[in-house]
């Protein structure tokens, strides 16, 4: 399995897209435009959404 990420389209606070990997924290990512550092994780899957 490959183990590059989707980056984020979006900043989650202010909505802007100028987004830049953060060098200093692994999976980090730094918003241009409110200066925040954030980072998204992907906890599982739903129950209903898995096929059976």
């Amino acid at each position: 399995m490959s183990e590059t990420r989707a980056a984020p389209m979006y900043c989650p606070y202010c909505g802007e897209e100028d987004l830049r990997p953060h060098e200093e924290s692994h999976g980090a990512w730094e918003c241009h435009a409110c200066a925040r550092v954030f980072t998204v994780k992907f906890s599982g899957l739903l129950g209903r959404a898995v096929a059976r």
